[in-house]
């Protein structure tokens, strides 16, 4: 059994500003997201419509520009109405005090969609070709977060055996009792692993829609197993079937995933 290290969340202290190390990872998420997408450029189908004219390095940028603003709303707006509608309709001042915690992935999962679409009708691109290049770029910044989530000693998971060599005692959930590490899991589900899946599936050349297509199907069945590791948030508990909000969230990823996959191979002729 271990116990929580009690990282202190502030990384650096210049007089009044502090300089925390969550607000750090999410800078290495969006340097990753610029190093990936820079690559991303170099293969097909990217590197012809470089050499066209049609993409250029700097779209790396302003997608992550558009994409950071919308993910904000958007994961705000998601953590408003899926987790606490109540709460925040009895107060609405609170929506836009952002900096006091709440935020979803999938509300921000809903934000990206809205920024890549932005970005496909204003450049003029198809959406399904700015999602495909995308999906690949932004698992990294997923596990940039969860180790910043483990900084803060924050969504540990639920109980695990007493004899779970990696078993860890987190005094901020206010039990003595190990608990399953859920941000390390997820860090290798839902970024490592997902990432590797990624990369690896869009070394080749696919139908357009697919490798975006697979990003939804993974995300989701890798955040499910995710789910079961890690404890419900205290206010909502489990849903029906046993499942967590995070867990019924996923159920229309893995569908739509599915659903665009199969959609996009039949648009294109291409077979499974």
């Amino acid at each position: 059994m271990l116990t929580y290290p009690d990282i202190n969340p502030i990384a650096l202290q210049l007089g009044p500003l502090a300089i925390h190390w969550y607000g750090l990872t999410y800078i290495v998420g969006f340097v990753l997201f610029i190093v990936l997408g820079r690559l991303r450029l170099g293969r097909p189908p990217y590197d012809r419509l470089v050499q066209q004219g049609v993409w250029t390095r700097s779209d790396v940028e302003d997608l992550l520009f558009i994409g950071v603003l919308c993910i904000l709303i958007g994961g705000r707006l998601g953590y408003v109405f899926f987790y606490k509608p109540g709460y925040y309709l009895s107060n609405p001042l609170e929506i836009v005090q952002i900096w006091t915690g709440g935020m979803s992935f999938h509300g921000a999962l809903i934000g990206s969609i809205f920024a890549i679409l932005f970005f496909a009708l204003t450049r003029k691109r198809p959406f399904w070709q700015v999602a495909d290049f995308v999906a690949p770029c932004v698992p990294l910044g997923f596990a940039s977060g969860r180790i910043g989530n483990f900084i803060n000693g924050e969504l540990w998971g639920r109980f695990a055996p007493p004899d779970l060599p990696w078993g860890m005692v987190f005094p901020h959930s206010g039990s003595l009792l190990p608990r399953h590490p859920s941000q390390l899991y997820q860090f290798m589900l839902e970024g490592v692993m997902l990432f590797v899946l990624l990369w690896v599936y869009s070394r080749k050349e696919r139908a357009q829609g697919r490798v975006a297509a697979v990003f939804l199907m993974g995300y989701g069945v890798l955040r499910f197993i995710a789910e079961f590791f890690r404890e419900p948030d205290s206010f909502l508990g489990l849903l029906p079937l046993n499942m967590s909000m995070g867990q019924w969230l996923c159920v229309p990823m893995i569908v739509g995933g599915a659903a665009i996959w199969f959609w996009a191979g039949q648009r294109q002729g291409v077979k499974p």
